[in-house]
């Protein structure tokens, strides 16, 4: 009960409550951000239609971190609250997935990956409030909140590739029901230049009234899940909730240091929280189970938000980052290392998936590097060892043999992702070995 509260029960709450929803209040920025604008263009689009990516990442992109160059993107943010919402997804021989979340980050559909039986199909998100007919031919795809994002991964194989890529954005559509009813055009967004800057920096940076007055109003439309309940009911006495005002029972100086003080902590405890999710093999390690299908691990979906908002359930992909080389010291470009995969250990993966190796700088952003080569991956010509095994050269200068395998890792402190899509599932349970990373004494 509110009466019966102590100051240090309301601010464990507080935290806990912030952890809850900052999936939610950082999908409401994001979508916010992302669709300020009158009509697609560059890296935005209007509410519920279709932003497409035109050129794969380079060193110049500075947009979001650890960019890949393996995919182009295709995004929506959508908002079911009046209306449902028409996808067109084409045929593709190729890897062509729709990734849809709801507005906690879950992932609620993966629409497939290309293939020759995969026919286009028509689809049609509904919201919690939507009561109308489906049209025939719609495959309906139900949505718990009104708020979320999908996004569309089609995989480039090469500058050369993406004139065909183009066709099958062109392929790609997206309209509201009443729109496609009534054979119109989707509306014309608005630009408010009040509503730029990065996601993630603008929710850190709310105040806590600012913060759960945000929460309030999104609870309308997106309802939590049954199983949150037990939480729901501990926050509602601080005034968090559908139609109440939040009240931490601190005094406003006491709030804002306490504010302060549980943000710059959070990572590192949220890190130390979830380390039981981290699967690691040999140097590399990624993110397990439950990502993207959180259930009740609202930890672990705050940190995933954080650190990669918009991640994939790992049977559709899963990213391994290494950092250190299998000594245990961190990768620096002062030093040349192998990559090595054994004989017969290629990252195994199921049909039209594929994998690649990519390195960072210690800014997260990619290496620039005289031959504009930012990742190696099973679509190049890589030369194996005559026993069918391979070694990726990481080092500065292209070296004298083997140039074909030479992946660039600037002149400072670097690290790894290795990317693999549709993996098998010996890479999930860990049968499937990681390559090695060894410095060349």
């Amino acid at each position: 009960m509110r009466e019966e509260m102590t100051i240090d029960k309301a601010k464990s709450l507080i935290e806990k409550a912030f952890v809850f929803y900052f999936p939610l209040v950082l999908m409401d920025i994001t979508k916010e951000i992302s669709t300020n604008t009158v009509e697609p263009a560059k890296s935005k689009a209007p509410v519920n239609q279709f932003l497409h990516a035109k050129t794969l990442a380079t060193s110049d992109f500075r947009q979001v971190v650890t960019p890949n160059v393996d995919t182009l993107y295709s995004q929506i943010f959508f908002e079911l609250k009046d209306d449902a919402l028409v996808i067109k997804k084409p045929r593709a021989d190729r890897y062509l997935m729709f990734q849809i979340m709801d507005a906690w980050s879950n992932t609620v559909a993966i629409l497939g990956t290309g293939g020759d039986t995969e026919k286009e199909r028509t689809y049609i998100l509904t919201g919690p409030a939507f009561k109308g007919d489906i049209p025939e031919g719609m495959k309906r795809i139900e949505i718990p909140t009104s708020l979320g994002w999908l996004i569309g991964r089609t995989i480039c194989y090469g500058s050369e590739d993406i004139a065909n890529i183009y066709k099958l954005q062109n392929e790609m559509g997206s309209k509201t029901l009443s729109v496609l009813l009534a054979n119109g055009e989707m509306p014309k967004g608005n630009y408010d230049p009040d509503k730029e800057g990065s996601p993630l920096m603008l929710a850190m940076k709310m105040t806590p009234n600012d913060y759960f007055e945000r929460v309030n109003k999104l609870l309308k439309d997106n309802p939590t899940y049954p199983e949150d309940d037990e939480f729901l009911n501990e926050f509602a006495d601080l005034g968090i909730g559908v139609g109440r005002c939040f009240d931490s029972l601190l005094s406003p100086v006491d709030l804002e240091k306490f504010w302060q003080e549980m943000k710059d902590r959070l990572i590192p405890k949220l890190i130390k929280k979830t380390s039981g999710f981290m699967v690691k093999n040999r140097s590399f390690k990624f993110y397990g189970e439950p990502i993207g299908r959180f259930g009740t691990q609202y930890g672990y979906r705050c940190l995933v938000a954080i650190a990669g908002f918009g991640a994939n359930p790992i049977d559709t992909a899963v990213y391994l980052k290494a950092g250190e080389d299998d000594d245990g010291e961190e990768l620096n470009a002062k030093n040349k290392y192998i990559l090595h995969f054994n004989a017969d250990e290629l990252p195994p993966v199921g049909k039209h998936g594929f994998w690649s190796v990519t390195a960072y700088g210690d800014d997260d952003f990619l290496i620039s590097n005289p031959i504009e080569r930012y990742a190696i991956s099973n679509r190049n010509n890589f030369k194996l060892n005559e026993d069918n095994s391979l070694d990726l050269i990481l080092q500065t200068e292209e070296p004298d043999e083997n140039s074909e395998n030479w992946l660039p890792v600037g002149k400072s402190g670097f690290h790894l992702f290795l990317r693999i899509y549709k993996p098998d599932s010996s890479v999930l349970n860990g049968t499937w070995e990681a390559p090695t990373i060894t410095k060349i004494r």
